[in-house]
């Protein structure tokens, strides 16, 4: 089956090559997702818990624009750039995953701007 590009409306132009969601046979991979507002600054320097909210709303408006939930989401890959801040990730996390949780990861590393504290990537499988 071929790829389908999703693009919300009013999503900001990519830092590279890449849409934010993709769509074959039913799976939406979305992309990495960083604090990012439509111009490519980061959001809420300093504040993992308010980077994670923007980050888990930018990829709820990726599934809804593949006619998904967050409920289809099945897979999360989460990159920290510091442990300090995995008891805040988590808070807001949870809020978006209130009831059986999705499989993830997560792994500390450095992001493509400093001020990005958080970036995860979702699978999720809508329809079939």
């Amino acid at each position: 089956m071929p790829m389908k590009a999703i693009i919300p409306a009013g999503s900001g132009k990519p830092i590279a090559p890449f849409s934010p969601g993709a769509m074959a046979d039913g799976v939406l991979y979305v992309s990495g997702t960083l604090p990012f507002d439509k111009e490519n600054n980061v959001v809420h320097p300093g504040d993992a818990a308010a980077q994670t909210r923007h980050v888990l709303e930018l990829i709820k408006s990726v599934i809804e624009a593949a006619g998904g939930t967050m409920a289809d989401v099945t897979m999360n890959h989460i990159f920290v750039t510091d442990w300090a801040n995995y008891a805040a990730v988590n808070a807001v996390y949870a809020e978006y995953f209130p009831g059986d949780k999705p499989a993830r990861y997560c792994i500390q590393c450095g992001l493509v701007k400093p001020e990005a504290l958080v970036e995860i990537a979702t699978v999720a499988h809508i329809g079939r």
